[in-house]
C-alpha cells in the first residue's frame, strides 16, 4: 500500500472545510426544497416577496461559499499530493523501479478523498439536526406558513457521495501527473527548478541585498501558501465583520454561524500555511542562523513577505462582505418591508482590524519562537 489510511487523517484541515461549506449548502438546500411545499398558501405580497428572497438567498449563499470553499478545498488537496510526492519520491521511485507503472502507484491515492468523505458527511449530519432551529430563524417573520422538514436524498447523494467521488478521482489524476517525472529523479529527490528567462543583469541583482532575494524568493516559491495565507485572513475579515451587522440584518443565530464558520476558516489556513512555511525553509533558516544571522532578520526574511499578503486579504475581504451584504439587502429584498437600510459599517471595520491585527501577530510570533528552536543538529540528523 503506498498511501495509507493513516495518510489521510494528515488532512484534517480539508475535513474541517468540507464541514463548513457541507453545513451550509444542507441548510440552504434544505430550506429551498422544502419551502416548495407551501408556495400556494402564500397569498400576501410580503410573504410572497419573502418567498422570492428567501429562495434567492438560498441559491446565492449555497453557489458562494460552497463553489469557494471546493475550489479551496482542491487547492489544498492538491498542496498536500504535492507535498506527499515530494516528501516520499525515495520509496516511489523504488516502487517505479521495480515495474510499477505510474497508473497503478497513483491510484492508491483515492485515500485523500476519505478525509473529504469524513468532512463531508459531518457537515451534513450537523446540518440536518439543525435544521428546525434553522426553518425557525428563517420564518420568524411570520410571513410564511410553517413547514416541516424532510430529509431529501438527492441531498445526501449531492453534498457526501459526489465530493468524496470527485476528491478521490482528482488525488488519483494529479498524483498521477507528479508521478510522471523520471524513476532517477524521484530516487535523489531532484525537484523541478523552472528557470527565469526574464532574469535581471549582475548589476540589477547587486542591488538586492540577499535577506530581499529570499524574501521575494519564499513568496515566488509558495505560491501556493500565498494563496492559503490570504484567504485565511480573507475569511477573517469577510466573517466577522459580516457576522456584526447580522443582528440588525438577520438574526444572532446567524450571526455566530458567519463568525466562527470564518474563524474556523481562518486559523485551520493559516496554521497549515505558517507550519508549511516554516518546515519547508528549515535547512535554509539552520545555516543562515550558523553565517550569523540574527532572529529578527530571519523572522523579517521567512515570514515578513506574508505580512502584506496578509493585509490584502483582510481589505478584500471587508469589500467582499459590504458587496455582498449590499447587494442582498438593496436586490434580493429591497421590496420587503422592515428591512433597514445597509451602508458600510465602519466600528465593524475597526473592531475587526484590531482583532485581526492582535490575532495574526500572535501567530506570527509563535511561529518566531518555532524558528529560533529550529537547529542544524535537527537538520544534519534528519536523513
Amino acid at each position: 500500500m503506498v498511501v495509507g489510511i493513516k495518510d489521510s487523517i494528515k488532512l484534517i484541515s480539508i475535513s474541517v472545510i468540507t464541514v463548513c461549506a457541507v453545513f451550509v449548502c444542507t441548510l440552504f438546500l434544505s430550506y429551498n426544497t422544502d419551502i416548495v411545499s407551501i408556495r400556494d398558501e402564500i397569498v400576501s405580497e410580503q410573504g410572497r416577496i419573502l418567498y422570492d428572497a428567501q429562495v434567492m438567498t438560498g441559491k446565492v449563499v449555497s453557489a458562494v461559499s460552497g463553489g469557494c470553499l471546493a475550489i479551496t478545498s482542491v487547492i489544498m488537496l492538491i498542496f498536500y499530493i504535492k507535498n506527499y510526492v515530494d516528501t516520499h519520491s525515495k520509496e516511489l521511485g523504488v516502487l517505479k523501479a521495480l515495474g510499477y507503472s505510474d497508473l497503478s502507484v497513483a491510484k492508491h491515492f483515492w485515500v485523500f478523498g476519505l478525509s473529504v468523505f469524513l468532512g463531508c458527511l459531518i457537515g451534513y449530519m450537523a446540518g440536518f439536526f439543525y435544521l428546525p432551529r434553522f426553518y425557525e430563524v428563517q420564518n420568524n417573520t411570520g410571513y410564511l406558513p410553517d413547514f416541516k422538514v424532510h430529509f431529501h436524498i438527492i441531498i445526501l447523494f449531492t453534498l457526501v457521495v459526489v465530493p468524496t467521488v470527485f476528491f478521490a478521482i482528482i488525488s488519483i489524476l494529479y498524483a498521477y501527473h507528479k508521478l510522471k517525472t523520471p524513476v532517477l529523479d524521484l530516487i535523489r529527490e531532484k525537484r523541478d527548478i523552472k528557470v527565469n528567462k526574464n532574469k535581471k543583469n549582475d548589476n540589477e541583482d547587486k542591488d538586492i541585498s540577499f535577506l530581499e532575494d529570499l524574501r521575494a524568493s519564499t513568496l515566488r516559491g509558495r505560491k501556493t501558501l500565498v494563496f492559503l495565507i490570504g484567504f485565511g485572513t480573507f475569511c477573517f475579515s469577510a466573517m466577522t465583520q459580516m457576522s456584526m451587522s447580522m443582528d440588525e440584518l438577520s438574526s444572532r443565530t446567524m450571526a455566530v454561524m458567519m463568525v466562527s464558520i470564518g474563524l474556523i476558516l481562518a486559523f485551520v489556513t493559516l496554521f497549515l500555511a505558517l507550519s508549511s512555511v516554516v518546515s519547508a525553509n528549515a535547512k535554509t533558516i539552520a545555516m543562515m542562523r550558523v553565517f550569523g544571522y540574527e532572529d529578527s532578520a530571519l523572522n523579517k526574511a521567512i515570514l515578513g513577505g506574508y505580512r502584506p499578503i496578509a493585509y490584502i486579504g483582510f481589505a478584500i475581504g471587508s469589500v467582499y462582505q459590504y458587496v455582498l451584504l449590499k447587494i442582498m439587502v438593496d436586490i434580493v429584498f429591497a421590496d420587503l418591508e422592515e428591512m433597514p437600510e445597509y451602508n458600510f459599517d465602519f466600528k465593524a471595520l475597526a473592531i475587526s482590524l484590531v482583532m485581526f491585527i492582535i490575532a495574526y501577530e500572535v501567530i506570527m510570533q509563535s511561529y518566531a519562537n518555532k524558528l529560533r528552536r529550529v537547529s542544524v543538529k535537527s537538520i544534519m540528523l534528519e536523513n
